[in-house]
């Protein structure tokens, strides 16, 4: 006998059974709950979204704005290029990752298969340029210079390059006309980044993943104006991909246009001279360091004096900006970026630093007005001036005895700033001032906008610098310990200032003050800043926000919307004291330290002023600068190690001026041959269908202008004569005869007032 049941199932057996049924009808409910929720409950939004599936986007680039001149000639447009390119995410699909089709295309295109590569890897914190900085899944331009063969053979063998297109683009073309460059001020383009996408997803400019943005210069500032909007058209696609219908499409909004304060034949004309002196400037030798000088670096600011525009500014070195059209070459970007370049990207009108050397003098003296001293006082001009031991002499030790403080803007005295600025040292405690000391010139310096960014409408501004008591703590404490490590008291040279400076490095010492009284020392200005300035004393005392922009035009030219020229303060001095600076910088350009480049000028009918500067740098050659205006203009121009204010630099702002104005080698004004004899205040005619009439320029406007300003050859033969009597400025002219051309670009001698202590020197001197 068994106590099996019949059916063979025990009461254990049997529970597990029931248990597994309850669980199964358990999952069929709960999957059917979900099939009714998905389907039923939700299903019409489901529907619309795997919709969405079978849509495909096609992107369309707007066409991106022009930048203008202020008489509507194009420094930045766009040309129908064909541009070939390349999938990245379909080479990636491919076995060798793409690599045989690159090779392949490299041959047809011309170049090498390397080259090809480099372009289409993705940019890395370890991969250098060239590289793709833009989104890896939009196509990656190889050329923009394929032609019609080259993209018909792509074309028509499309098996054999897969994840290859050869289209025509618009691309961004830098034209230069009448050989005008303005690269630094024009910028370039760079494709969109993914992290640049995700931050401007929510904001109302966002990006696609074929937008190019710009990267410095007017293309960064006014990226947003310019770049317009992509169009998107959708497509409805079954799943094999074959187009079914269009679902919806967006037209491309072309950029506005921005029409700008630079005039192009100006702009070249400064570029041009800017070489030339620079090229001149290496020729001439330098007596200090026994060798040529380097004139590496330089720039030049021509701004309108009454409303801060900038008319001109170039900077050298300089580069062509279509090298970045289309992806930089590893050449061109090595040229452009390696150590021998000189870095040529950087706009030295607004980014470069160095000591303002004598053209400072109108900040100390006004500083020395708001201190309480006379402006026609009696100030000894001695060839030296000794404290504590060190003696700071005057250039080439020249006494001019007693004179007032527009006489020493005139020739440019050091003694006298020196005198003045150790007085106030004095007055404020020295070394160790109790309460809190006046500084009269640190605030005036401020006064004048030193110290801070103008504001000009151009990214990367900097700064510069006034070395004043709260900047000499903060640069102490971030130094002190490598002075403290590296100092001696027995020492070298360099070794005993460090222990100096470990020691009390903190503190205003009298030959600070000194070499800052004449723009030496720590102090730092940008040429952006000083034409500021300068442009300030013209127009009586405001002090304009530099602009580069001057309208934005929409595309089809309806809507115009102006760039005001905006006041940001006024300088710190009164009308009376104002108009004495004025009336002694017109003297330096008649019988003072400019005179000699300024001789002939018409000043009876273009009253000109001017002020020289030859600024030392510890370990390097002179700066050279000179600053000038009239009722009209402020220029300002900046050599690099290029020797004295009037000797390097005089000559260019010299033609610059004759350029503006069409001053003749003989001296006479033609008003055919001016460029801009007023500044440029209506905008360019704009068409009804948005385009914008703009002037032909000649192939080179300053070759050109100055065939236009030669004297006839009997008046050249003459001034050569006249030249040739006319004593050197560095025994005393004062003469105001006309040079020729050859006579203003040649030499370097002068009469500036620059020092010849350093720095280091200066502060050795300070413990008095």
């Amino acid at each position: 006998m068994t106590n099996i049941p019949e059916t063979g199932r025990t009461p254990r057996v049997q529970i597990r059974l029931i248990v597994i049924q309850v669980l199964v009808l358990s999952l069929l409910g709960t999957l059917g709950g979900r099939l009714w929720y998905l389907q039923i409950r939700q299903g019409a939004e489901y529907a619309k979204e795997a919709s969405g599936n079978h849509v495909q986007q096609v992107v369309q680039p707007a066409v991106r704005g022009s930048i203008l001149d202020a008489r509507g000639v194009p420094l930045a447009d766009n040309e129908t290029r064909l541009v070939v390119s390349a999938s990245r995410t379909e080479l990636m699909k491919m076995k060798d990752d793409g690599e045989a089709v690159l090779t392949k295309l490299a041959g047809v295109l011309g170049m090498t298969p390397k080259e090809v590569k480099e372009k289409v890897r993705l940019c890395d914190a370890e991969t250098p340029q060239p590289c793709w900085n833009g989104s890896p899944y939009q196509p990656i331009p190889i050329t923009d210079e394929a032609t019609p063969r080259q993209a018909l053979q792509i074309r028509e063998r499309a098996e054999d390059f897969p994840g290859i297109t050869a289209e025509p683009q618009a691309v961004r073309r830098y034209p230069s006309p009448g050989k005008a460059n303005t690269a630094q001020v024009l910028g370039y383009l760079s494709p969109v980044t993914d992290e640049e996408i995700q931050q401007a997803q929510d904001t109302d400019s966002p990006f696609l993943r074929s937008d190019q943005v710009g990267r410095s210069g007017l293309e960064r500032q006014y990226d947003k104006a310019l770049r317009g909007k992509a169009g998107v058209t959708r497509y409805e696609v079954d799943n094999l991909g074959r187009v079914i219908g269009q679902a919806e499409s967006d037209a491309a909004q072309p950029g506005s246009n921005l029409v700008t304060s630079i005039d192009a034949r100006v702009q070249r004309v400064a570029e041009y001279e800017l070489n030339e002196a620079m090229k001149e400037a290496r020729k001439a030798w330098d007596r200090n360091t026994q060798e040529r000088y380097k004139a590496d670096a330089g720039a030049v600011v021509v701004m309108e004096a009454r409303t801060g525009r900038i008319v001109a500014m170039a900077s050298n070195p300089t580069y062509d900006p279509n090298a970045w059209v289309g992806g930089i070459s590893a050449k061109d970007y090595r040229k452009l970026t390696g150590k021998s370049s000189n870095y040529p990207l950087l706009n030295r009108a607004i980014q470069g630093q160095a000591a303002p050397g004598s053209i400072f003098k109108v900040v100390s003296t006004a500083a020395a007005v708001q201190a309480g001293y006379d402006f026609d006082g009696r100030y000894e001009c001695s060839s030296a001036y000794s404290v504590g031991g060190q003696v700071f002499k005057n250039f080439e030790s020249q006494n001019h005895g007693a004179i007032d403080l527009g006489r020493a803007l005139e020739v440019s005295c050091d003694t006298v700033y020196y005198r003045l600025a150790h007085n106030e040292w004095k007055k404020d405690g020295g070394i160790a001032p109790k309460g809190k000391p006046d500084d009269w010139f640190y605030k005036a310096a401020h006064q004048f906008g030193l110290g801070k960014e103008t504001g000009i409408d151009l990214p990367n501004e900097v700064t510069g610098r006034v070395p004043d008591r709260e900047w000499k703590q903060r640069y102490w404490e971030a130094n002190k310990d490598a002075w403290c490590r590296t100092g001696k008291k027995d020492g070298d040279y360099v070794e005993r200032i460090s222990y100096e400076n470990c020691l009390e490095g903190n503190k205003m010492r009298a030959g600070d003050e000194i070499n800052y009284s004449i723009g030496q020392g720590d102090t730092l200005v940008t040429p952006i800043q000083m034409a500021t300035i300068y442009a300030a004393i013209s127009n009586g005392g405001t002090l304009y926000t530099p602009t580069v922009g001057k309208a934005v035009v929409s595309p089809d030219g309806k809507e115009v919307t102006e760039i005001e020229p905006k006041a940001h303060g006024r300088l710190p001095v009164s009308r009376q004291t104002l108009a004495q600076m004025d009336e002694a910088l017109a003297g330096v350009a008649t019988r003072g330290t400019a005179a000699w480049r300024f001789g002939g000028w018409p000043q009876d009918e273009i009253p000109m002023h001017a002020k020289t500067g030859t600024a030392e740098v510890y370990g390097k050659q002179t700066t050279s600068w000179f600053a000038t205006y009239t009722d009209d203009y402020a220029i300002v121009m900046t050599i690099s190690q290029g020797g004295t204010g009037s000797g390097a630099s005089g000559p260019a702002v010299r033609n610059i001026y004759d350029a503006l104005y069409g001053v003749s080698d003989d001296g006479t004004i033609d008003p055919r041959n001016a460029l801009l004899p007023r500044p440029q205040k209506e905008l360019p005619k704009i068409q009804p269908d948005g385009s914008i009439t703009a002037p032909k320029l000649p192939k080179d406007v300053a070759k050109e202008q100055q065939a236009k300003q030669k004297a006839p050859e009997g008046a050249a033969q003459q001034q050569q004569a006249a030249a040739a009597t006319v004593p050197s400025p560095e025994t005393g002219n004062r003469q105001t005869r006309r040079r020729t051309r050859a006579g203003r670009r040649g030499g370097s001698r002068h009469q500036d007032g620059s020092r010849r202590v350093s720095r280091r020197q200066g502060s050795r001197g300070a413990q008095s």
